[in-house]
């Protein structure tokens, strides 16, 4: 039998060589002035991005005038959610998103695809001079993570992560009370993730779709080729490795570990050490400050030792004079409870999965060329945290962690680790 271990390292490779960056910015390429609307496209639209657009869309701001997606059933739901809400049918649908990259009339893209194109389909965006709101995880490896982030910064496109916790007012709290020194100093943190989980085995093969129903290969873009099953293209591609990213462990750890990174003012580096085990993953900073990252069997469902009103993607901050915790229900906990005087009160409908604020974020960073709350720089730092622990649960041992270089010290696997092969599926 093959464990985890194996299959991972079987699947190793050298990267395909990295994309060309173009270093000079077309007059298209500038924002959209101060008082302009926004001309944005949408690449992928399932039913986060149908819920993520929605939110977008709320800014009288912002005109979505075409939508990409390889399946002809989503791109028509696309349409007709952009064109209800806007009032008209000027929507425009596309197979290829490259499509949407050549239109001089797109100021931004909202990337909201499969985990196996985000950072793929963001490079390509950013040197189409369009500034981009992309779905987490933005890169399913730490080799992706870092070129996207380099690609952004060479572009000078304005990018957010899709981490929108960083934008909800109950984590904004929690956080501040940690800059503010309410909880003391700082003692450890805890963040929530889904138990780890990798696929590599395939699905029964399939006819391959008409391109027009389903553009099969464009679906698999830079991923490993495998036959088709439309169990791929209809959600079911989660868990498996070849269209995954840190065996699941970033659907949540790019939220909580991120909300981490933000309360330790650790955006410009990241944990040097981690460890994992069956119940989870520490994670020590380089002054010694522990983050552990705790294996929810049932995050949906019952959390033993969370709060349970506080909902989903739970993170909890310790100190010497109390703790904070908060989750996706809006809500926070202080213990104790004379820690959450003196705070505003919180929005009544505000959740954790709420775009909207977010999204403003980004759509005015985009007239001002300021760094947005979720900025390249933010995702490449937590995102590579996250895969870090990752791979010290799939190989079973510590691992150590330069900030600067985000190479392991002394682990040639690890590092090999770091990057997958790419197909070429243009």
């Amino acid at each position: 039998m093959i464990d985890r271990r194996q299959m991972i390292k079987s699947a190793v490779a050298t990267s395909a060589t990295a994309l060309a960056v173009h270093t000079s910015l077309s007059a298209q390429s500038v924002s959209a002035a101060a008082n302009e609307r926004i001309r944005l496209g949408v690449i992928g639209i399932g039913p986060r991005c149908r819920y993520v657009l929605g939110g977008m869309l709320k800014h009288a701001d912002v005109q979505c005038v075409a939508i990409a997606d390889v399946q002809s059933a989503r791109r028509d739901e696309g349409k007709q959610l952009v064109d209800s809400m806007a009032g008209h049918n000027n929507c425009e649908t596309h197979i290829d998103f490259r499509e949407i990259l050549d239109r001089k009339d797109i100021d931004a893209v909202l990337i909201a695809t499969g985990d196996r194109w985000h950072a793929n389909a963001s490079m390509l965006a950013a040197e189409a001079g369009k500034d981009i709101y992309s779905e987490k995880p933005c890169g399913i490896t730490i080799d992706l993570c870092r070129r996207l982030s380099e690609t952004i910064k060479t572009t000078g496109r304005v990018f957010q992560a899709g981490t929108q916790r960083r934008t909800v007012t109950n984590f904004q709290q929690a956080v501040g009370m940690v800059h503010d020194g309410k909880l003391g100093k700082l003692q450890s943190m805890h963040a929530t993730v889904y138990v780890p989980e990798i696929k590599t085995e395939w699905l029964p093969g399939q006819p391959t779709p008409d391109p027009r129903q389903c553009d099969w290969n464009l679906w698999l873009g830079p991923a490993p080729w495998r036959p088709y099953n439309e169990t791929y293209v209809n959600g079911g591609w989660r868990g498996y490795h070849d269209f995954d990213s840190g065996a699941r462990l970033l659907d949540w750890g790019a939220h909580t570990v991120d909300l981490c990174q933000w309360a330790k003012q650790a955006d410009d580096t990241m944990p040097v050490e981690y460890t994992a085990d069956d119940k989870g993953i520490t994670c020590k900073y380089a002054d010694g400050t522990p983050l552990r990252i705790h294996f929810l069997k049932t995050p949906f469902g019952e959390r033993p030792g969370w709060v349970q009103s506080l909902g989903t993607c739970p993170v909890r901050f310790e100190g010497t004079a109390g703790s904070v915790e908060v989750g996706d229900s809006g809500g926070i906990v202080t213990k104790p409870e004379s820690l959450a005087s003196g705070l505003a009160p919180l929005p009544d409908k505000e959740r954790g999965l709420d775009v909207e604020a977010h999204s403003r974020n980004w759509l005015d960073c985009i007239k001002s060329r300021e760094l947005p709350n979720a900025n390249h720089n933010v995702m490449r730092r937590s995102h590579t945290a996250c895969h870090a622990a990752a791979l010290s649960w799939i190989l079973g041992r510590t691992l150590r962690l330069d900030p600067k270089t985000e190479l392991f010290a002394g682990d040639d696997e690890a590092n090999r680790l770091r990057e997958r092969p790419q197909r070429n599926w243009s």
